[in-house]
């Protein structure tokens, strides 16, 4: 038997957004203040940490010229890249912890695109007033206002532009040097394209395109739906107690026989969204859990004599009516191996090397010295990694005829790295072969840390 299957025409196709610029209302509430109180910190931290000084150096540099990299007491150099690279993920990790526990909480409160884009609604709101101003002004024509209110926001969006990819750019090279250089124009091509490029990208990236970027670049809403389960704590509308939803007057009470639910269409979870969705569809790709759209239903809920949490952090089973599950599987696992990493980069810190030796042969064959000694040559790279002054020795060891000729100790100041040339001398008829392994050792005067070494190959006649 043929079923005919009704068609419902839409006025949009389902995630898809429109090229109306999307305003958002400011509203205060509890979540709101949290990501001010978060935004602060991540401020604070990113200008602030370029500033300090430690040991008469920039306190947090990543000095590519000299492939150092400085995070306080600590210096990393290129051979220490895997533990760099476990920093990275520790950092997954932690984000797919945070995901499965509450959602996009990440995104809401501690993206750096999120937390940008804020800071920029908050200088158009100084230049252009709130949200059905700056509709207005949207709306009108060109005028002297108009022309004076978007000069100011683009003016000041431009200020903290380029105090951003200032600040950026001084974490790869001194701070102090970058902003004199450009002060006095004297910054070199590369330092000055850099600072033009970053403010030029957070400019339009936190001025221009804004949601953009979440709805089209960002990956991380297009896989959280793999991640997130029945049980994690995402914002949501209480369909049940909501639905059906109807306008009503401030401190109206229902009828027992209207029908209602406790949604008055207010359309305020809408207006304050910085993704410009509707919550009470359900659960989104562009939503970033910043519960601005909770800050606003739980107002509304106060003014009308309404239990709160309408629109609140609430997971998927517990609005079917069950229980949320805080320990699962899958949650316990991500922390797990998020303490793992932890644990295992920490142990690579603190057990590493504080020198490195590195060996190169002098390119030339063996030769006979004036007591008829077999001679080769070498030189020796030794980096002092500590944070301290170090002595340390310098010898080659397994020798059973051969003889280390060359300083027997080096002193080195923190990072500094010396290049020694030295030599071996093997009498001929010692030689099994003409080709032996030797290995070259450098050690601490004060036992700090363990000996290092590195082999090498003795050439002689065949």
């Amino acid at each position: 038997m043929t079923q005919f299957i009704s068609v419902k025409q839409l006025d949009q196709a389902p995630g898809a957004r429109g090229h109306q610029k999307i305003q958002p209302r400011s509203f205060t509430g509890l979540y709101r203040r949290l990501r001010l109180c978060g935004g602060a910190v991540l401020f604070a931290l990113y200008f602030g940490v370029v500033w300090l000084n430690w040991n008469d150096r920039q306190a947090v540099l990543w000095d590519l010229a000299e492939k150092e990299f400085h995070i306080f007491s600590a210096t990393f150099w290129p051979e220490d890249l895997i533990l760099l690279s476990a920093i990275l993920l520790i950092c997954a990790f932690g984000l797919f912890f945070i995901t499965i526990w509450a959602g996009r909480v990440w995104c809401g409160y501690a993206c750096l695109q999120s937390v940008w884009t804020w800071v920029f609604l908050w200088a158009e709101r100084l230049a252009e007033g709130d949200r059905s101003r700056r509709i207005k002004l949207d709306r009108a024509g060109l005028s002297v206002n108009k022309a004076a209110r978007r000069a100011c926001k683009h003016g000041l969006w431009l200020i903290i532009s380029l105090i951003t990819a200032i600040t950026f750019v001084g974490y790869f090279t001194p701070i102090r040097a970058l902003v004199g250089d450009l002060v006095s124009l004297k910054a070199s091509g590369c330092a000055a394209f850099w600072v033009f490029f970053f403010t030029a990208a957070t400019y339009l990236n936190a001025g221009w395109l804004r949601e953009k970027v979440c709805f089209h670049m960002c990956p991380y809403g297009r896989f959280q739906s793999s991640m997130v389960d029945a049980d994690s704590l995402v914002v949501s509308y209480d369909t049940a107690r909501g639905e059906p939803r109807g306008s009503r007057r401030k401190g109206e009470q229902r009828a027992p026989d209207d029908g209602l639910g406790d949604c008055i269409d207010c359309q305020l979870c809408v207006q304050v969204c910085p993704t410009g969705i509707d919550i009470r569809d359900g659960l989104q790709m562009e939503c970033i859990g910043c519960a601005a759209c909770i800050d606003a239903c739980d107002s509304i809920m106060d003014k009308m004599g309404y239990d709160r949490g309408l629109v609140r952090y609430a997971s998927e089973r517990e609005l079917a009516g069950g229980r949320t599950h805080v320990l699962r599987p899958r949650l316990i696992g991500y922390f797990l191996l998020l303490v793992s990493t932890i644990a295992l980069f920490s142990w690579g810190v603190a057990s590493r090397p504080l020198v490195t030796l590195d060996v190169e042969r002098d390119r030339g064959m063996y030769r006979f010295t004036a007591d008829g000694q077999i001679e080769n040559s070498y030189l020796l790279k030794v980096r002092n990694k500590d944070s301290e002054a170090r002595f340390f020795i310098l010898d080659a060891v397994g020798l059973e005829h051969g003889e280390y000729q060359g300083p027997g100790s080096l002193a080195l100041e923190p990072g500094e790295k010396a290049e020694i040339p030295v030599s071996v001398t093997y009498p001929p008829e010692s030689l099994s072969s003409a080709n032996v392994s030797i290995q070259f050792e450098v050690s601490s005067m004060d036992s700090k840390g363990a000996p290092v070494t590195s082999r090498s190959t003795f050439l002689g006649p065949r």
